[in-house]
């Protein structure tokens, strides 16, 4: 065993996924056995790799035939406990629906002297409402005492706020007053259920109008140049991982393509995860803004909601599919690229490039072994595009604003936690900049999230309902994976564990 305080780094990732896990378990215990299911899910999922690192820090490594094992343990366990949290979850809907069936006979009787004693009108509090009078009335009368008992009316924006109490489950009153709302106008009004600022549940209607604008002929043109601009920069960092600038040297840019292209492959893997998703739902995303790098490449892409989401789940899905699938692409090509490399193979990086991911570092040294105590290691080609990504993927899932792990934090914990999460982000992308002069891509990232992407999604149509512990699960693991990838090993531990001469 390590105890010495260079062991810190890995074991204070551990701490904190186990201080998440157990943050989880004690959401998790409110819904009963239900819940503690859902987040042994979670645990199954985080168990190889807290095993993984845990024994890595102690100076135990682990074969591929380890890994592999584990991961597949994983699975076996992650697919029997959701067949255990799928049979408990049909017993447990029966036992609420026959409560809620007699919930809503005892509503009816204590509150039908309250409606005949209340305003039909309902109580109008602030300015004029922008809505006119004849729709107003109209949508006052999508409210009932088994769905929304509405009390009073607040302007906000171009349409209102209506207070009240929520009296039936949540998705199934979202569903039957959005369909009152459609009957009466169609498509001119959209109906969003959220929490208020007092913590109880509010009605939100907005015109139309108010929804996400397309993206405009000007923009897709940026759009345009941003795509030519990260082509010729992703050219140029295969240009220099294979010795040579570019700039000064047109005539070999048919070396760096292959490169690139492996590079662009990842890129379009993660646009189109979020595509497919999304069309799912049948949410529009904008065209990719693609942000040019000359260190990487690429960072990545910012890619707008043009059209309302309907639920968290939906916003979790769309951000997660993006990442899942460039990550996975990215991993794999480490993985293939680590087990190719041999002596003579067409890269030769200094062993430090293997001290800046714990992730990669801990995979090299179960891969390549005593070949990373040499001063200089050969490496496939692979090797090097399956990091790049796997840094691009694990930049994107930042937890801060629109990225996709902030749209992550936003639709497992809510609103307020993602704005935490944001501002702390920035802070420490300020500390490292601060320590870090040397290593621009800090730097870079807080200027990006502080003026393009600092600011939340628009919250759903039904921002109540929350995601369930196994979209939580796989976040917390995104997240984790995100950590891991960024965060460098110190020298000292890295010589001793035998990554460097």
């Amino acid at each position: 065993m390590l105890n010495t305080p260079e062991t810190t780094t890995i074991l204070v990732i551990i701490l904190v996924a186990l201080g998440l896990l157990a943050w989880g378990y004690n959401r998790a215990k409110g819904y009963g056995k239900l819940g503690i299911l859902a987040w042994l899910q979670s645990v199954s999922l985080m168990g190889p790799w807290l095993i993984f690192f845990g024994l890595f820090a102690l100076g135990i490594y682990l074969n591929v035939v380890g890994i592999l094992f584990l991961l597949l343990a994983s699975i076996i366990l992650y697919i029997y406990i959701g067949k255990k949290l799928r049979t408990e979850g049909q017993d447990v809907m029966l036992r609420e629906k026959a409560a809620q069936r007699i919930k809503e006979e005892e509503a009816k009787k204590t509150e039908n002297n309250n409606q005949s004693e209340t305003d039909p009108d309902l109580k109008n509090v602030g300015d004029v409402i922008p809505i006119p009078d004849e729709d107003l009335q109209l949508i006052k009368g999508i409210f009932s005492i088994d769905t929304f008992f509405a009390t009073e009316t607040i302007s906000y924006q171009e349409g209102a706020i209506f207070r009240g109490n929520l009296r039936g489950e949540t998705d199934e009153s979202y569903q039957r007053l959005s369909e009152k709302l459609e009957a009466n106008f169609g498509d001119k009004y959209r109906l969003f259920l959220v929490e208020g600022t007092e913590g109880k549940p509010v009605v939100i209607i907005l015109p139309k109008s108010d929804d996400p604008q397309p993206t405009t002929l000007v923009q897709k043109n940026i759009a345009l140049v941003l795509l030519v601009a990260t082509i010729l920069t992703t050219l140029e960092a295969a240009s220099i991982l294979l010795g040579f600038d570019l700039v000064n040297n047109w005539s070999r840019y048919q070396e760096a393509i292959p490169i690139s292209a492996a590079l662009w492959g990842i890129l379009a893997a993660h646009e189109i995860g979020h595509r497919i998703v999304a069309k799912r739902y049948d949410i529009k995303l904008s065209v990719p803004f693609f942000l040019p790098t000359w260190q990487i490449g690429s960072f990545g892409a910012i890619t707008r909601f043009e059209s309302l989401i309907p639920t968290r789940n939906a916003l979790f899905d769309v951000a997660f599919a993006g990442p899942a699938c460039g990550g996975i692409i990215s991993f794999i090509l480490l993985i293939i690229g680590l087990v190719l490399s041999h002596p003579g193979s067409l890269f030769q990086l200094p062993t430090q490039f293997f001290q800046g991911s714990v992730l990669v570092g801990s995979l090299a040294k179960v891969i390549l072994g005593e070949q990373l105590q040499n001063a200089i290691v050969d490496v496939h080609p692979l090797t090097v595009v399956g990091w790049l990504g796997l840094v691009i993927t694990a930049l994107n899932l930042m937890p801060a604003g629109q990225l996709d792990g902030g749209r992550i934090i936003q639709a497992i914990y809510g609103r307020k936690t993602a704005r935490r999460t944001t501002i702390i982000t920035l802070v420490l992308l300020g500390i490292v900049t601060i320590f870090s002069p040397a290593n621009p891509i800090p730097l870079y990232w807080a200027v990006v999230i502080l003026f393009l992407q600092r600011d939340l999604e628009r919250p759903s149509l039904n921002e109540l309902t929350e995601p369930d512990d196994t979209r939580a699960g796989w976040g917390l693991l995104a997240l984790f994976l995100m950590l891991v990838t960024l965060i460098p090993l110190s020298p000292s531990l890295a010589g001793r564990l035998g990554i460097g001469g």
